[in-house]
């Protein structure tokens, strides 16, 4: 018998190609802003530009990076309060937006969030920041952005591999989303969905970089896929790559692409239904295998060292995540199952090889 408490986040979200600068310009227009603050990393400008042309910029703000160190943002907050901002549109991937809700987070501004990856912050009510090299993650309504436009054509400009590490962040987030904290039939639903778009999108991608039923199809992905992993919470994989990102500065989606299978790994064993709707979504009798087959056919990264991440940092990271793991986890993580998973992480071992798993 279902038994279960669900929150649905609220906000509108605008979907079409091409349509983001009016998409934009309706919203602005809608919510009554006079003053609007333009967030966009340096490289995303030139888009950015383009999406707000009809519309009345007060501010532009390029001083973006990953896992939002704690002083870019506080410079960000005081440039949004000098010059009275009224609403912030965040053009770009999870650092641009991750940026627009550290304001958010302390001046209450809102956030039109308008993606050019496949990260889903912009369907969460989740912010992060860092500080002395620990990633804090938190959770605060102010943060979710009011409207999000998506347009497939602003992520036709994101290369190749980029575009399949960020397609399995967003896969990340769906099954995490099926053994966190807050997992219910309905995320559950929503995370399946989101597996099976990524997936056939993301395979397209990877036939034809340009293909635009693939971006389309990867983008909508995205969005069930941070829809399920806001209600659900973070799990057992996202704390330990908020770690590895905020503590060592691993690059955010591949660090999540190539923990995934780990983790899956992992837990498939204990969660049979979990794993069945993986597999289910993926065209395949197995979890662990469709996975493996996924990432086989978009040449997927597949281990940390790659990424920059030594097997040296090992000890310190359990330190570290193991006091965050989620007593929800199906699995109960020991200090030497969670060694052998990052080691095979780091060595780019197969999912669930390390024989220090079966402690």
């Amino acid at each position: 018998m279902h038994d279960f408490t669900h929150v649905t986040l609220g906000q509108r979200v605008l979907f079409g190609n091409g349509r983001a600068s009016a998409h934009v310009t309706e919203e602005v227009a809608r919510l009554g802003s006079l003053r609007v603050m333009l967030i966009a990393s340096q490289s995303a400008l030139s888009s950015a530009t383009r999406v707000t042309s009809d519309i009345e910029v007060a501010v532009v703000h390029t001083d973006v990076a990953q896992h939002v160190p704690i002083a870019a943002a506080e410079e960000a907050r005081k440039r949004a309060r000098d010059t009275g901002v009224d609403l912030i549109v965040a053009v770009g991937g999870g650092s641009a937006i991750g940026l627009a809700k550290a304001i958010a987070l302390t001046e209450r501004i809102p956030i039109v969030a308008v993606p050019t990856t496949y990260a889903g912050s912009e369907a969460t009510n989740v912010w992060g920041l860092t500080e002395n090299a620990r990633k804090t993650v938190g959770i605060d309504d102010a943060v979710l952005p009011v409207s999000v436009v998506y347009d497939a054509e602003l992520t036709l400009s994101l290369p190749l591999q980029l575009s399949v590490s960020s397609g399995l962040n967003a896969l990340a987030h769906c099954i995490d989303a099926l053994w966190a904290p807050r997992a219910d039939p309905i995320n559950a639903a929503m995370a399946e969905e989101g597996i099976r778009s990524l997936a056939m999108g993301l395979r397209l991608i990877h036939e034809e970089p340009r293909s635009p039923s693939g971006r389309d199809l990867t983008l909508y992905g995205a969005y069930p896929s941070a829809v399920a992993f806001a209600s659900a919470g973070s799990a057992i994989h996202h704390k330990i790559c908020h770690v590895l990102g905020g503590t060592y500065g691993l690059p955010h989606a591949q660090t999540h692409a190539v923990v995934l299978p780990h983790v899956l790994a992992f837990n498939a064993p204990t969660a049979p239904a979990a794993a069945q709707r993986v597999a289910r979504a993926l065209g395949g009798s197995d979890a662990v295998t469709a996975l493996a087959d996924l990432y086989s056919d978009l040449g997927a990264t597949q281990n940390l060292d790659d990424l920059g991440y030594r097997a040296s940092s090992i000890e310190e990271s359990i330190d570290i995540i193991l006091p965050a793991v989620p007593a929800s986890n199906p699995r109960e993580v020991t200090r030497r199952s969670l060694a052998g998973l990052l080691h095979d992480a780091w060595a780019g071992a197969a999912p669930g090889t390390s024989t220090s798993l079966a402690a």
